[in-house]
C-alpha cells in the first residue's frame, strides 16, 4: 500500500513539474495582441500568434530574475525534434517535441482555415474561429485548454473590432474612436487594472501615465507595451 501511495505522489509531482501554462499576453500600444506565450519546463517560452502559428521559441534565461520586456529567447540546447517529409503535408518541418514536450498541428485533411496552425502544445489544445464566422476574429484562436478567449466583433467601435476581448474570466477594454487621438485603440483595462495615457496636448502624448504595464489577472500576465 505504502508503494503504490508513493508511486501516486512521485506520479503527481512528475507531472506537474512538465506541465504547460499559458505565461503571458503581449500587447502592443495599438491595442493589438502581439503573441501568446506559453511556459514549457527548463524555462522554455512559444510566442504563438493570434492565428495560431509559432513565432519563435526558445530559453527565457530572464524567468526568475526580472522581466522580459522584449520578448528574447535564447536557442534551446535540450531535444528538439521536427516532423519529416513522411508526416502529412501540412506539418511537415514543423517542430515536434521541444524537451519533453509534443507539439500537434491541424493536417491537411482538416478544415482549410485549420491547415497547418497549432492543435495542442502539450495538455493545451487550441481550437479557432473557422472562416463562416465574424470576419473580425475569423481565423482567430477561440480557446486555450479550457480558457474560451474571445474578440470584439465587426460591429464593435472601429477601433475596438478585432481585438481581444476576454481570455477565461479576464475581460480587456479599449479606448473607442471617439477619445482623444492619442490614445484611441488602446488597452483601457484588464480586469480590475485601469490605465490612462498622456492626451495629444500634454508632453509624451500616448505613453502610458497611470496603470501598470504587467499584470497578473486570473492566473495570466498580461504585459501592455507603450509602442
Amino acid at each position: 500500500m505504502k508503494k503504490v501511495f508513493l508511486y501516486i505522489v512521485v506520479s503527481l509531482f512528475f507531472t506537474a513539474g512538465y506541465a504547460q501554462n499559458i505565461a503571458k499576453i503581449t500587447i502592443t500600444g495599438s491595442g493589438q495582441v502581439d503573441v501568446f506565450a506559453f511556459g514549457l519546463d527548463e524555462n522554455v517560452q512559444v510566442y504563438v500568434t493570434r492565428d495560431g502559428r509559432i513565432s519563435k521559441w526558445g530559453f527565457d534565461r530572464f524567468i526568475g530574475f526580472m522581466e522580459n520586456y522584449n520578448n528574447e529567447l535564447e536557442p534551446y540546447v535540450g531535444r528538439v525534434e521536427y516532423y519529416t517529409q513522411n508526416d502529412d503535408e501540412a506539418i511537415r518541418g514543423k517542430v515536434k517535441y521541444i524537451g519533453r514536450t509534443l507539439l500537434t498541428y491541424y493536417a491537411s485533411y482538416e478544415n482549410e482555415s485549420l491547415k497547418g496552425k497549432l492543435k495542442a502544445i502539450g495538455s493545451i489544445a487550441f481550437e479557432y474561429y473557422l472562416s463562416f464566422d465574424d470576419a473580425a476574429f475569423s481565423g482567430n484562436i477561440k480557446s486555450l485548454g479550457r480558457q474560451a478567449v474571445t474578440w470584439y466583433p465587426s460591429f464593435e467601435n472601429p477601433d475596438i473590432r478585432g481585438k481581444l476581448q476576454r481570455v477565461g474570466p479576464t475581460v480587456l477594454t479599449y479606448y473607442g474612436s471617439f477619445e482623444d487621438k492619442a490614445f484611441r485603440g488602446k488597452i483601457k483595462s484588464i480586469d480590475r487594472f485601469n490605465i490612462t495615457y498622456y492626451s495629444s496636448f500634454e508632453q509624451f502624448s500616448g505613453s502610458m501615465k497611470t496603470g501598470l504595464q504587467i499584470m497578473n489577472a486570473n492566473g495570466i500576465k498580461y504585459y501592455v507595451r507603450n509602442f
